[in-house]
């Protein structure tokens, strides 16, 4: 399992470096240009693929928790106590779990997004769907291991993945959305996917140094409140864009 694990590790690290530095093409390049298109897939495959390796991680840590992470064996923090099987299992496991999933769904939602951007009926995929239900259920999952663990970061985390399936299904419910729609819908996703992978950067990254950093809210509030401004940012441009009486800027 140890040597399966550190498969996983590997390429979630190679993947996910692939993905810190692609995404600020799309954000930075004009929209609907060639750079923004290109960047924006590689992005969007090194996420889903950063993402993949994430489930394979989390997978082997529930499996065997402390096998797959012997550095975090008798080692106590203050803040977080003993990082015995139920607490590893619960942060790199479960937690971990959700975060991938979360990614995924994200990366994928949005690529459909501008895919289908003239056929929305075509973003009603089974996988899309079927996305939505496994990432809510993981979501509420990971803020009961939360509570069993008084990890309240498990708890508040999965406000994200419940606001995202709310919002996503929203969108996919829609029969006839605004024609931008689409596009504040890609720009949320995308983004949201940023944000993801440099959480999990800032705050699993540093696990191997400072195991209690993996939790710690300041680490997990930065890529949130860089990203909420982005979406932010691009959202308002887009709207502008389409109001009455002016071309679109964002098309």
């Amino acid at each position: 399992m140890p040597l399966l694990f550190r498969a996983f590790v590997l390429v979630h690290i190679a993947c996910g470096t692939v993905g810190l530095v692609s995404f600020w093409g799309p954000v930075l390049s004009r929209k609907g240009a060639s750079l923004h298109r290109s960047s924006g897939r590689i992005f969007t495959y090194a996420m889903l693929a950063t993402g993949t390796a994430a489930i394979g991680i989390s997978t082997c840590t529930l499996l065997d928790p402390l096998g797959c992470h012997p550095h975090l064996v008798g080692r106590i923090d203050p803040r977080l106590g003993l990082f015995d099987a139920a607490l590893v299992r619960g942060i790199f496991g479960w937690m971990m779990l959700y975060l991938a999933v979360l990614t995924i769904n994200l990366a994928w939602y949005g690529r459909l997004c501008v895919l289908n951007q003239r056929h929305h009926a075509r973003n009603r995929t089974r996988l899309n769907v079927l996305l939505q239900a496994l990432l809510l259920v993981l979501a509420l999952n990971c803020a009961w291991q939360g509570v069993l663990l008084r990890q309240p970061l498990m708890i508040g985390i999965c406000v994200i993945g419940i606001a995202t399936v709310v919002t996503n299904v929203a969108f996919l419910a829609t029969t006839t959305p605004a024609r931008n729609r689409w596009l504040l819908e890609h720009i949320k996703a995308l983004v949201g996917a940023g944000i993801s992978v440099y959480t999990a950067f800032f705050a699993f990254g540093a696990v191997r140094l400072l195991p209690s950093l993996a939790l710690n809210p300041f680490l997990w509030a930065i890529p949130l409140a860089v990203g909420l401004t982005l979406i932010v940012y691009h959202q308002r441009r887009v709207r502008r864009g389409y109001a009455p009486g002016r071309r679109p800027t964002e098309a």
